[in-house]
C-alpha cells in the first residue's frame, strides 16, 4: 500500500474516531441529570400539597433534573433524617421548607459544610449562609390583612371591635411575621380588644376550631377573626356556625389557594384571604439557573392579593373553577 494511501486511512480513522468521541460526549451530556432534593416539612396541609404539585408540575418541564422528594411529616426530628439522608445522596442542591427555623438550622449548616447549594422556600433558618430564600413577605401580607381588619371594623382612627387572632405554629417565623404586620395596623387602634393571648392552631383546621369553640363560650361578643392560614380561619367559621353566630363575625385568612381559601370568600364563608403563594415552582427554577452557573439573588419575594367577594368568582373563573 502507497504511503499517501495509508497516511489518508490513518487521518480518516482519526477523524472517525473524533467524531465519535464526539458523540459519546454529547450523549452523555444529553443523560446528564442534575439531582435535586427537596425535604418537604409536611404534605397533610392544603397549601403544602399544593406547594408538592407546583414543584413536581415544574420538574417535569426539565428532563434534565432528577427531582427526591421527602416528607417530614410534621415532624422536625424527621425532617432532620430526610435533609441527613439527601446530603448522603450527594445531591447537586438542597431544596427546603423547614418545620420550624430553629430545628433545621444545624442541618441546614451541615448541607452548606458539604458545598451543597441550599434553597430555602417560606419557612426560614437561623444562618444567612444558604444560597437563596424564596417565600412570600409574611409580615407584609401580616399587614395588609391588619389594614383591612381595621376598615371592616370602621375605619383608621374609628376601628373598634373584638378580635380573635388564631396563631399557625409558635416555632415558625412566619407566624410571628403575620402576627407583627398584622399587628402594626391594628394596635394603633385604642377601640380594638384581642381576647387571646398567642393560641396556636398549628396551622391546622381542628385545632382552630377547638381555639374558637372556647373562645365563643367566653365571649358574648367577638367581631372578627385572623387566622394565620385559611384552614384556621375556615375552623374558626365552623365553630361560629356550629353555634348560629357565623353571621355576626368576619373572617380572615392567610394563603387564597384557588380550591380552598378563594372558593371560601366567594361563598361567603371568609370574609377575606390573602394570597401566600407557593414558592415551588420559583425555587426549583432558581435553582436550575445557580447550577448552569447563573448568579441568583439571595431573596426571591412572590407578591400577594387581597381576595374579597368582589373578585374571587373572577379569579376562580381565570383558574378554570
Amino acid at each position: 500500500m502507497k504511503r499517501r494511501d495509508m497516511l489518508g486511512m490513518a487521518a480518516f480513522a482519526a477523524l472517525a474516531a473524533t467524531v465519535s468521541l464526539a458523540s459519546i460526549s454529547t450523549a452523555q451530556a444529553q443523560d446528564k441529570k442534575f439531582h435535586i432534593g427537596f425535604s418537604q416539612a409536611t404534605t397533610i396541609e392544603p397549601w403544602r400539597a399544593q406547594f408538592n404539585k407546583d414543584i413536581i408540575a415544574e420538574a417535569s418541564k426539565h428532563p434534565e433534573v432528577e427531582l427526591i422528594i421527602t416528607d417530614g411529616e410534621d415532624k422536625t426530628e424527621k425532617q432532620v433524617a430526610d435533609v441527613e439522608n439527601l446530603i448522603r445522596q450527594e445531591v447537586d442542591a438542597l431544596l427546603i421548607s423547614p418545620k420550624e427555623s430553629a430545628g433545621l438550622t444545624g442541618v441546614v449548616q451541615k448541607a452548606i459544610d458539604a458545598k451543597i447549594p441550599v434553597f430555602v422556600l417560606d419557612r426560614n433558618v437561623d444562618t444567612k449562609d444558604y444560597t437563596q430564600f424564596v417565600g412570600g413577605d409574611n409580615k407584609l401580607i401580616g399587614k395588609a390583612a391588619g389594614e383591612y381588619a381595621v376598615e371592616l371594623m370602621g375605619g383608621k382612627g374609628k376601628a373598634a371591635g373584638n378580635v380573635v387572632e388564631i396563631w399557625g405554629g409558635m416555632g415558625t417565623e412566619p407566624a410571628h411575621d403575620r402576627h407583627d404586620g398584622f399587628h402594626e395596623f391594628t394596635d394603633k387602634e385604642p377601640g380594638i380588644k384581642y381576647l387571646l393571648d398567642q393560641q396556636s392552631g398549628d396551622w391546622k383546621q381542628d385545632q382552630a376550631y377547638n381555639i374558637m369553640a372556647t373562645a365563643l363560650r367566653n365571649n358574648e361578643k367577638i367581631d372578627l377573626v385572623y387566622g394565620h392560614n385559611d384552614p384556621m380561619a375556615y375552623g374558626a367559621y365552623l365553630a361560629a356556625k356550629d353555634v348560629g353566630r357565623e353571621k355576626d363575625i368576619k373572617f380572615i385568612g392567610i394563603d387564597g389557594l384557588p380550591n380552598e381559601g378563594v372558593q371560601l370568600v366567594n361563598k361567603g364563608e371568609l370574609t377575606a384571604t390573602f394570597v401566600y403563594a407557593t414558592p415551588g415552582a420559583e425555587g426549583l427554577r432558581q435553582a436550575l439557573k445557580f447550577l448552569n452557573g447563573d448568579k441568583v439573588e439571595k431573596t426571591i419575594t412572590l407578591p400577594t392579593e387581597k381576595i374579597t367577594k368582589d373578585n374571587a368568582a373572577e379569579i376562580l373563573k381565570a383558574k378554570g373553577l
